[in-house]
């Protein structure tokens, strides 16, 4: 079943307020410094919780440190959201690493050196 118009139109609400607070507004150096994409926002039907996609290009200490300092903002992040959006319910945060930008950079990379050594052996 897909999502309803209205969970649409919120989830992309959602995404673009999430991404603007830790811009703007979230004082923790570890996000600030962090090379964050909020990538995609799935709420619930009932509208109770949502879990918000992030990538962050770093290694894994990074990550798992990005993600640790995301889930401690969460409260923040939720106290905002409820006062930016006039919803019934501002959902609970669950921050989701989602790994598809890191897949995708690695595919072009390979395909990059697949090309260069076709380069190299063609005269």
């Amino acid at each position: 079943m897909s999502p309803s118009r209205r969970i649409e139109r919120i989830n992309h609400l959602l995404r673009q307020e999430i991404a603007d607070l830790l811009t703007r507004e979230v004082k923790d150096s570890t996000l600030n410094a962090a090379m964050i994409s909020i990538t995609d926002v799935d709420t619930s039907p009932d509208l109770r919780s949502a879990k918000v996609y992030f990538s962050v290009y770093g290694d894994e200490e990074e990550i798992q440190a990005t993600r640790d300092h995301l889930q401690r903002a969460s409260g923040f992040l939720h106290h905002n959201l409820k006062e930016r959006l006039d919803l019934r319910y501002t959902p609970h945060l669950e921050f989701v690493l989602d790994r598809s930008l890191a897949r995708g950079d690695r595919i072009m990379r390979l395909m990059r050196t697949i090309e260069e050594e076709r380069e190299h052996r063609e005269p």
